[in-house]
């Protein structure tokens, strides 16, 4: 059975920051194609295996990603229910804002003259 949990807001803001760096959804967008090990993203980017450690412990700490050791190599892959619980804090974001544009036109649709009395 799942049950859902509704983030807390310290929760929210790990999601966000971890995903505020484009290093970071990049290698996000890597090991959700496949299980890397951090050696291997390291080799993609123009910074130190530490650096790239870093990066990845942030993502970690946002429940994005997790890792397991295969013999000496520490393997990255991605958290698809985390992923999801962003996905849907970025909808409830967007049906906000939706909201408030469709009222945004409804008022300068509207008749200004229509309200004088």
């Amino acid at each position: 059975m799942v049950v859902d949990v509704e983030p807390s807001q310290a929760e929210i803001d790990r999601i966000f920051h971890a995903l505020a760096d484009a290093t970071r959804r990049d290698i996000l967008a890597r090991v959700i194609e496949r299980e890397q090990s951090v050696s291997a993203l390291a080799r993609s980017y123009a910074m130190s295996l530490p650096a790239v450690q870093k990066h990845v412990g942030v993502l970690e700490a946002a429940g994005l990603v997790g890792k397991r050791r295969s013999g000496r190599e520490q393997r990255v892959h991605a958290e698809p229910e985390r992923i999801r619980i962003a996905r849907e804090l970025l909808d409830r974001f967007e049906v906000l804002w939706r909201a408030r544009i469709a009222t945004m036109a409804r008022l300068l649709a509207e008749d200004p003259t229509a309200r004088r009395e």
